[in-house]
């Protein structure tokens, strides 16, 4: 058990809505519940936003940018890493958060802070090296110039999954490009982001930079800001159907727009691969945040001359795994985040059972308070049950077979999403077939986790579009000017 008071941390965030630089109720003083998922406990009261408090975040947002573009970008680059070192200092106490609003164990909070950390430091170095560039006409009558502004006031949507790094790889780059923005995080997860705007504004970012609406009235607060016309940019995470609506909204004023949506990820395992680095990958890709991610190994496709061994391995760690409160010692693995999320997990083992899919581990909800399901891995499974075509997101690891590469590969991208693939083997020949034939934005080959700032994050197809870390990641922020220079 950690020193930490689970008490005093929930009572060091500030549960308002955070505008122009000052803590304040939400318009009639509404308020929702954030829970704890390991026992269903209501943790504390947050502001919930009305239409009118989103309209004075973007008020303040819009009053901000002018300044905020025009500000040193060595200063930009200095706050995001004096919130980078913040960040890190107080790594346990921002893991006690997370874990108490989200589930994860402690340990594994540590780790999302540790990667969300990283986007502030890598946005902290790029905002210095935005660079346009100077050429002559191609018939020498003229000079081009071309040079990289700031897009302006932004709208960013994170989901409740990873509360600090889904924020921190979007406002990082906003900062480091001179965009102010309006943030509104999940209201099944609130507290890290709320946290996170304090630490900011004590980092030394000016008021009115960062805005954060918390409400339960997603749609009827979101939607008026993303049709104002003075918003330029939106960005969410999350389910390929609400990013299908809000890209709709978007189009009225032509916003620029990045989308990092659904996944469906397969996890490629051939005949001559290493299984234990495939098994422990698969461990990796699976169950990071409980396989609650968009990354998490969805479907396992695997070599029928290995499929029985690389089950049963698989089948021998999951069932090795500790199933507890987040908080406790020793623990592998918490609750799923709500009880809609376990009942929906729940639906996808039993279609598959239903269907002749065996559990060798697993395949069941935990009995008693909180909204825990078994680490359950599925053999024998067609490729009709839901969990082949659905986002399964939860500890459950479904295995199917193939025969050929070719029927793997083509197994792999029969899914309307494109999010990332993992792919093991030893034959390099056969790896750069695989990669170059996945329809995903990334591969992890022989290796079960992709996720790194300094490289582009996104997908294609219905997994969405845009970038975010890398270089690239800064460009979702930026518009392109061209001046033509007479002589």
């Amino acid at each position: 058990m950690s020193d930490l008071s689970e008490k005093s941390v929930v009572e060091s965030v500030k549960p308002q809505l955070f505008i122009g630089g000052e803590w304040r109720a939400a318009e009639g003083g509404g308020t929702f519940a954030v829970e704890d998922p390991s026992t269903g406990d209501t943790l504390v009261e947050v502001a919930d936003a009305t239409p009118a408090d989103g309209k004075a975040a973007i008020d303040a947002a819009v009053a901000a940018q002018k300044e905020w573009a025009a500000s040193a970008p060595r200063d930009r680059g200095e706050i995001l890493r004096k919130a980078f070192e913040l960040i890190v200092e107080r790594t346990d106490e921002i893991a006690m958060l997370m874990t108490l609003e989200m589930g994860k164990p402690l340990s594994e909070s540590k780790a999302e802070i540790a990667y969300g950390a990283e986007f502030f430091r890598w946005f902290s170095e790029e905002a210095v090296r935005v660079a346009g560039r100077y050429s002559v006409a191609p018939n020498g009558a003229t000079r081009l110039l071309t040079l990289k502004q700031p897009v302006g006031p932004c709208l960013m949507i994170t989901p409740w999954n990873f509360p600090l790094a889904m924020g921190t790889r979007k406002i990082g780059p906003a900062i480091a490009a001179g965009c102010t923005m309006v943030i509104k995080p999940a209201s099944l997860t609130p507290l890290t982001m709320l946290y996170l705007a304090d630490l900011l504004a004590e980092a030394g970012l000016p008021k009115g930079v960062l805005n954060v609406v918390t409400t339960k009235s997603t749609g009827d607060v979101m939607e008026p800001i993303i049709r104002d016309p003075r918003l330029r940019k939106l960005t969410f995470t999350g389910s390929t159907e609400v990013g299908r609506s809000l890209v709709e909204q978007s189009a009225e004023g032509l916003l620029r727009v990045s989308m990092e949506l659904g996944g469906n990820a397969p996890f490629l395992v051939f005949g001559d691969a290493d299984l234990d680095k495939a098994v422990d990958g698969a461990m990796l890709a699976k169950m990071r945040n409980i396989g609650e991610a968009c990354t998490a190994a969805n479907r396992f496709i695997v070599h029928e001359s290995v499929a029985e061994e690389f089950s049963t391995r698989l089948a021998e760690r999951m069932k090795s795994l500790s199933v507890g409160r987040g908080t406790e010692d020793g623990i592998d693995v918490g609750p799923l985040v709500e009880g809609k999320q376990r009942d929906k997990v729940a639906e996808l083992v039993d279609d598959a059972v239903a269907q002749g899919a065996r559990a060798l581990t697993g395949g069941k909800a935990v009995d008693g308070a909180g909204y825990f399901y078994e680490p359950t891995v599925l053999v024998d499974v067609p490729t009709e049950a839901r969990v082949f075509r659905e986002e399964i997101f939860g500890p459950v690891a479904p295995v199917f077979t193939f025969r050929e590469d070719d029927e793997a590969i083509a197994m792999a991208n029969d899914t309307e999403f494109g999010l990332v693939a993992y792919a093991f083997t030893q034959d390099y020949q056969r790896a750069i077939r695989v990669y170059e034939g996945l329809e995903t934005g990334m591969v992890g080959l022989n290796q079960g986790i992709v996720s790194n700032p300094a490289a582009p994050f996104g997908g294609v197809k219905a997994s969405g579009f845009g970038r975010e870390g890398g270089t690239e990641g800064i460009e979702e922020y930026l518009e392109t000017k061209y001046v033509g220079l007479a002589l």
